[in-house]
């Protein structure tokens, strides 16, 4: 039987501690998440994160990231140029398995995310 799941009030789901993001080019910058839902093959993944003010590498060589902005602002730039993007609530943003990039985030970020790996 499937189970069918429901999450509410992802803008007040709480999320777990805040650790130092290990990423980040800005000393001090925190992250937390807290995963909702994992696929029966582990290739996908939801779940709700934050992070706060800064900017931080990312690499998605082998994972596609849906992210669904809940609240916060950030820019996002291509790495290899050619590309910055301006997010915010309500905005969805797709980084395509290969992608490579940096975040700014400008104010205090909370998103939903969904991470699809290759088979």
């Amino acid at each position: 039987m499937i189970n069918l799941e429901t999450f509410r009030d992802l803008a007040a789901l709480p999320v777990e501690l805040f650790s130092p993001k290990p990423t980040t080019l800005t000393e001090g910058q925190l992250e937390a998440a807290v995963l909702l839902w994992t696929s029966q093959d582990g290739l996908t993944k939801i779940g709700v994160w934050e992070c706060t003010p800064g900017d931080f590498t990312a690499d998605r060589s082998t994972v596609a990231e849906f992210c669904h902005i809940i609240s916060g602002a950030a820019t996002v730039r291509n790495l290899e140029g050619g590309g910055a993007r301006d997010i915010g609530p309500g905005d969805l943003l797709i980084l395509p398995a290969g992608w490579k990039g940096e975040w700014t985030i400008h104010d205090h970020m909370r998103k939903l995310y969904v991470l699809q790996a290759n088979a």
